[in-house]
């Protein structure tokens, strides 16, 4: 493992391989799977400002459920999560070309979300944009960890022939959560932790 200041980061994260491609899964992860997207405490109120400018992206039943429920539900253990239509896709999925995708980043895609909310990068839940990356909360800490799972498989077969482990593919979303210092200081340990091999 790394340990960045206060963030465990698990091997599998720096070792093991993925590339996305919303054509071979068809956003099964925002479709499938016990639960909703995991949302942070502090992610609701920015999701509130910005679900009118998102609404109009979602399905017909998902603005359903957003308008019924609200922004968030709460999973088997009583964590905060993306509201479900009919305990299927995300209340915020909307399809093009069969492939689900995030009414929230269609809005910020298009600029509509600019201004709504104290944050203007805000461009999905973390946890989505994290994924495959689950972060768990510990005492004092932060870990990192790599999720498997089978609707992924393609992904993780593209980035083995690109050879682009995961940390790298998710650049973007680890700044946007922790940094460019912090994740400088991750890639100067992935290269440390190469180098004495």
């Amino acid at each position: 493992m790394f340990v960045i200041d206060d963030i465990i980061v698990s091997e599998s994260v720096i070792t093991e391989k993925f590339l996305c491609d919303l054509s071979d899964c068809k956003g099964a992860c925002c479709v499938e799977g016990d639960a909703g997207a995991p949302i942070e405490e502090s992610e609701i109120g920015i999701m509130e400002d910005l679900a009118d400018a998102a609404l109009p992206y979602a399905t017909e039943k998902g603005q359903d459920a957003i308008k019924s429920h609200g922004v968030f539900d709460f999973d088997e253990n009583g964590e905060f999560v993306t509201p479900l239509v009919n305990h299927e896709e995300c209340a915020f999925v909307y399809f093009e070309d069969g492939v689900a995708k995030c009414a929230i980043e269609k809005a910020f895609e298009k600029g509509e979300t600019a201004g709504l909310s104290d944050d203007d990068d805000f461009n999905k839940p973390i946890s989505c944009y994290l994924y495959p990356i689950r972060e768990v909360q510990l005492k004092g800490a932060i870990a990192l960890n790599y999720h498997e799972w089978d609707v992924c498989k393609l992904a993780v077969e593209k980035g083995e022939k690109e050879n682009l482990p995961i940390y790298k593919f998710l650049k973007k979303p680890l700044i946007r959560r922790f940094g460019s210092e912090w994740y400088d200081k991750l890639c100067n340990a992935v290269d440390e932790y190469y180098a004495e091999k």
